[in-house]
């Protein structure tokens, strides 16, 4: 009789584990003996504040850096790949060959991070295998929106390059996938794709996104780096929220029992008992350590106030717009009159001519046929996907200045030192050099420089490409008090859902359709589009759809569009609006005869407490008289469809 023993393993195996890792860039503290764990299968996303390590974290995972001291422990047959957040290649290379050659190197932990020098040669005799290979490359080539695969990596933008990168990374074989930023440069489509190549992907992953709803969909863990600690979550993005708060609270009424201890041992010192008994000994002890306990520091919050100036009645118009580059079609035959407080979010696969838009918008491109007037009371604020005229050898505090040193508020004035610090540049580090910030703090600074100048029209090309999260809380925040006009271009999709109740969305041929609601409800109005096939999302091509049938297909895609109309909330405020206006009006001539009564003029408190009464109802007027002439213009556009 033959005993089989079969060991079944019920525990995930250990993949890598590190020890107090301490790391600092000059006097800047990253890693404070944190340890850090990965174990088989897990789906971790890192987050963290611009600036806080979280690349170096990856790095160090992927044993391409090294901490100042600690330990480093990985298993021997652990193979690790890791995506650069800006990846290099070398000269002559082809997509095709770069992403075939990077497989055959899969071996080698961190290949694709050593700025992907993985062989140059075209893949020219291969094995079965290898034409197994080929097909995958090809197709997950076409799903990252390459046609010809076989063109020069050196001919490609930095976005497409990074997505070159990403394709090798996919492809490899590999215990642990290692990604910064994947979602950078993705549109909808691509990013949906992605989404679910990683959610049935079964080795283990550790990433950086600021995508809220990739995090919460993927991640089955969340690490957070926060002022050199770290702090882990076994849960999805969601789930993180809720623990992150339950432990801040937990550690506030900490400290608040050993702060009454506290109170109680510094009136026993003052006392002044200084008897050598080790009892007493023991007293002295327990109270230097509450004197030197580490208080516990909540996050830091960028609130501010909207800064725009007042906008009148004519604001940005286009009409029959026309552009082309190279004899194609970028934007053709194009209308739309941005209304007081739209907010428009611009939908379409890379390359489609978003940016182009908003170059419109902003002055800097002219169009070969149409109009664009601006109104003259128009002031906008462009924030570019990349920062303009930033000299490295500035001080932080000197780049805001340039812009204004003070600006009026609804609370009063602030000054670009206070905004700095709402913008988490505290201290010191506003007379830092901007050479020394992370390129995450870079874009934190461009964008408080652009809000600085008070627009009324702000115009946000890809703003939560490397913004952390908690800095795009802070904008979202920021527009929801915005009283102006927002036009943004991103492939967040929560950020989309967040901020924006109307999308452009480009199709073939340079048109560009208006459809009413949020980003979540074209996704549901589109689902066809996002469709996946296995694991694999069918992206929309332009090209394809030109030549089966595309023109009938975007007619059919068009007639499905939503109409310009009221939301639910604006039918019922436009019922419901004159009579308020009337009601504000009542209110304010009531308060005037009351300001008019005998003895009112002696009695200062009164006096002063229905002045300020009549200056909020004023001001109520004011807002609701500029909802008033939006939901007009509105209704006016709804009429003339």
């Amino acid at each position: 009789m033959i005993n089989l023993f079969i060991h079944v393993r019920l525990e995930p195996m250990n993949l890598l584990t590190i020890k107090n890792l301490t790391k600092a860039y000059t006097d800047k503290v990253l890693f404070d003996g944190i340890d850090f764990s990965l174990e088989e299968g897990e789906k971790v996303g890192v987050i963290g504040i611009n600036g806080t390590g979280k690349s170096t974290l990856l790095k160090i995972i992927a044993g391409l850096e090294e901490g100042d001291s600690g330990e480093y422990v990985k298993g021997s047959n652990v193979v690790i790949n890791y995506l650069s957040q800006n990846p290099e290649f070398e000269m002559g290379q082809t997509i095709f060959s770069y992403v075939m050659s990077a497989n055959q190197m899969h071996g080698v932990t961190g290949s694709m991070s050593a700025g992907g020098h993985a062989g140059t040669s075209e893949t020219s005799s291969v094995g079965t295998e290898a034409y197994g290979v080929e097909g995958e490359a090809k197709t997950i080539l076409n799903r990252l929106g390459f046609t010809d695969i076989y063109a020069p990596i050196d001919t490609l933008s930095g976005g497409q390059k990074k997505k070159v990168a990403l394709a090798a990374v996919l492809l490899s074989k590999n215990e642990v996938l290692i990604l910064d930023e994947p979602t950078n440069h993705l549109d909808h489509h691509m990013t949906e794709w992605l989404e679910e190549w990683l959610r049935n992907y079964r080795g283990t992953l550790v990433m950086i996104t600021h995508d809220r709803y990739f995090l919460d969909l993927v991640c089955n863990r969340i690490v957070e780096l926060d002022k050199g600690k770290l702090y882990s979550y076994k849960t999805n993005y969601e789930g993180f929220l809720a623990l992150k708060t339950q432990r801040e609270e937990m550690a506030l009424s900490t400290q608040a029992k050993h702060q009454n201890i506290l109170r109680k041992e510094i009136a026993w010192m003052q006392r002044g008992a200084r008897a050598r008994s080790t009892k007493q000994k023991a007293h002295i002890q327990r109270y230097e350590a509450l004197r030197d306990e580490e208080k516990v520091q909540i996050d830091a919050q960028a609130e501010i106030s909207s800064l725009s100036t007042r906008l009148g009645n004519k604001t940005i118009e286009l009409d029959d717009i026309c552009i082309s580059f190279d004899g194609r079609n970028i934007i053709h035959d194009f209308t739309y009159h941005f209304l007081r407080n739209d907010r428009v979010g611009i939908l379409g696969p890379n390359g489609c001519g978003k940016t182009t838009l908003l170059r419109l918008i902003n002055g800097e491109y002219t169009p070969d046929r149409g109009r664009v007037e601006i109104g003259e009371t128009v002031n906008i604020g462009y924030y570019a996907q990349e920062a303009q005229d930033m000299d490295p050898n500035e001080r932080v505090i000197d780049y805001i200045k340039d812009t204004a040193e003070y600006i009026k508020t609804e609370d009063g004035y602030i000054s670009a030192s206070q905004m700095l610090e709402k913008f988490l540049f505290a201290g010191s580090l506003q007379y830092q050099k901007i050479e020394k910030l992370s390129g995450g703090e870079k874009r934190r600074l461009y964008l408080a420089k652009v809000l600085m100048g008070a627009p009324n029209v702000l115009i946000l090309d890809e703003p939560t490409n490397d913004l952390d999260i908690s800095t795009l809380c802070i904008l979202e925040d920021y527009l929801d008090t915005f009283s102006g006009i927002l036009i943004t271009v991103s492939h967040d999709r929560y950020f989309l859902d967040r901020v924006v109740n109307r999308m452009l969305t480009f199709g073939p041929g340079g048109s560009v359709t208006l459809f009413n609601g949020s980003y979540n409800d074209y996704y549901e109005s589109h689902r066809a589009e996002f469709s996946f096939g296995g694991i694999v999302a069918t992206k929309h091509d332009d090209a394809a759809d030109e030549h089966n049938g595309g023109a009938e297909a975007y007619k059919r895609q068009k007639e499905q569009n939503k109409k310009l109309k009221f939301t639910y909330n604006e039918q019922r405020e436009y019922e419901t609006i004159e009579d308020d206006i009337a009601a504000l009006e009542d209110k304010i001539s009531e308060l005037e005869q009351a300001l008019l009564e005998p003895g009112i003029a002696s009695d200062f408190m009164k006096l002063n407490e229905l002045t300020q009464e009549k200056e909020a109802i004023e001001k109520q007027l004011d807002d609701k008289m500029e909802r008033y002439v939006y939901l007009e213009e509105l209704a006016e556009q709804i009429a003339n469809q």
